[in-house]
């Protein structure tokens, strides 16, 4: 196998060298660039409170923006947005199954279907303040708990694929929803709706429930990218129920309280489509850092993947090309070997010669002792084959005790001298064996040149096997060149 490559790891750690001397301190600018990342995000996430603060500070109280259809067009453009956010939500959900992204899902589902009502009633707000006005802290009222829900559920099991296709939990959830429509007009047409309480209790509670998230966030260190768009959103939620706490229908105060919920809630829309379109999961998105590493980590496997794979696929072709017993090529590799050469020596006009070699009187050799010895002859006939042939040579087992020996840029003369040396290290060799130590071999050898004896594989193989029969004919153990 050649040596592994970790050029990825090797580039990933240069590009970590390169960041650690411009630094000159990398692990301080390191730790300071993170904590004014830190410092950006809550920054970000709290500039509402500044814009919250000047106008109750000092707003006019007798200042009012009462627009109905200004309103009635950007609930209606709100609930359109929940719808889609929605059943976009739905689709991660049932890719991944992830519990958070269930309550999510029912989180849009729950404000969109519950606040769609405030614009409804826009029009009662002459005539019965409550119905128009309470309809938007219950929305986010029951969106701040489900979304807290989620958040409990943060990289639980995925949910089964059975129980993510089930309607029946979401046709409970919508009915539900659609309870808490009624339950609120019930509110607003009873005796305690023009209590201050019951408006306070329910803002008050999406802001508690808002201020428990983010608490529960910190304390988990919970910093993947959406997640932490997930946050910013919360705290966005949060910072608008202060807002509608403190403010009045149709002061500004109330309209920047609608300004603030709306950018929580597209930038929370922005985090599921992300979603949507890399991993289909809330908690699988990957920050630079660690996308950095899982890109080198994943070089580094393919890399030694496709090493194994090149590996195993060398081992392949010499199995394919390679005679299992005794190591030489096969005949159909070393046709292609011949075929090769007969088109460099026509390009070149150079020669080559063949060597045909059987065996003398091996059937006997297997009848006397058996196969395993003849096995161990014809491997130790081959080796000796190599250490007589030149390096560029090559040995093919043709079948049985039939070998031919390729001969790149030789002639006659030259490969009758190697015929000659393979025929008297054969003569001469005493092949050890384990069933019978010693077996006395001898081979019978003939040759053919390309050009001199036929200019095609047919030709010259042919005038090696004729040549190969003369020298049986002529008492064995001998070279024939005619």
């Amino acid at each position: 196998m050649p040596p592994f490559n970790d050029g990825p790891i090797i580039s990933v750690r240069m590009h970590m060298d390169m960041s650690v001397k411009i630094g000159g301190q990398p692990e301080v600018i390191r730790r300071v660039t993170k904590i004014y990342a830190r410092l950006l995000i809550a920054g970000f996430a709290l500039s509402p409170a500044f814009l919250i603060a000047y106008l109750y500070l000092f707003q006019d109280p007798g200042l009012k923006f009462e627009d109905h259809l200004f309103h009635e067009i950007a609930i209606a453009a709100a609930t359109l947005e929940g719808i889609f956010v929605t059943y976009v939500s739905w689709r991660c959900y049932l890719s991944s199954g992830e519990p958070l992204l269930r309550w999510l899902t029912l989180g849009f589902l729950g404000f969109t279907l519950i606040y769609a009502l405030h614009g409804v009633f826009t029009g009662m707000a002459h005539h019965n303040i409550w119905l128009f006005l309470l309809y938007g802290p219950a929305s986010r009222l029951a969106m701040a708990i489900l979304l807290l829900i989620g958040l409990l559920s943060f990289n639980q099991e995925p949910d089964a694929p059975e129980q993510r296709i089930n309607p029946r939990p979401w046709r409970i959830w919508i009915a539900a929803f659609l309870l808490t429509d009624i339950a609120v007009a019930f509110i607003a047409y009873s005796a305690i709706a023009g209590s201050p309480a019951v408006r306070l209790t329910m803002e008050g509670g999406a802001l508690f429930f808002s201020a428990v998230n983010i608490i529960l966030m910190l304390a988990g260190r919970i910093r993947s990218p959406l997640m932490t768009i997930f946050g910013i959103s919360i705290v966005l939620f949060g910072l608008s129920s202060l807002a509608f706490i403190l403010g009045k229908p149709w002061n500004h105060m109330w309209w920047l309280a609608h300004a603030i919920f709306a950018g929580g809630f597209f930038f929370l829309s922005y985090g599921i489509i992300q979603a949507f379109h890399t991993t289909r999961s809330f908690s699988s998105i990957y920050n630079q850092e660690e996308m950095v590493n899982r890109l080198a980590m994943a070089m580094v496997r393919t890399e030694s993947a496709l090493q194994e794979l090149q590996h195993s696929n060398r081992m392949l072709e010499h199995l394919a090309s390679t005679d299992p017993l005794t190591g030489a090529s096969n005949r159909r590799h070393f046709i292609e070997r011949v075929d090769a050469e007969i088109a460099r020596s026509r390009r070149d006009n150079l020669s080559f010669s063949l060597l045909a070699l059987d065996l003398d009187n091996f059937k006997a050799i297997n009848d006397h002792y058996g196969h395993q010895v003849g096995d161990e002859v014809l491997q130790g006939f081959v080796q000796k084959c190599l250490e007589e042939i030149r390096p560029y040579d090559s040995v093919a087992r043709m079948g049985g005790e039939e070998f031919m020996v390729l001969l790149p840029q030789a002639t006659l003369e030259v490969a009758v001298a190697i015929g000659e040396r393979i025929r008297s290290a054969t003569e001469n060799a005493v092949f050890d064996s384990i069933v019978m130590p010693k077996v006395i071999l001898t081979v019978s050898i003939g040759v053919s040149q390309f050009g001199r004896d036929g200019n095609t594989i047919d030709t010259i193989f042919r005038a090696a096997d004729e040549r190969l029969y003369r020298a049986k004919d002529q008492g064995r153990n001998c070279v024939i060149t005619t």
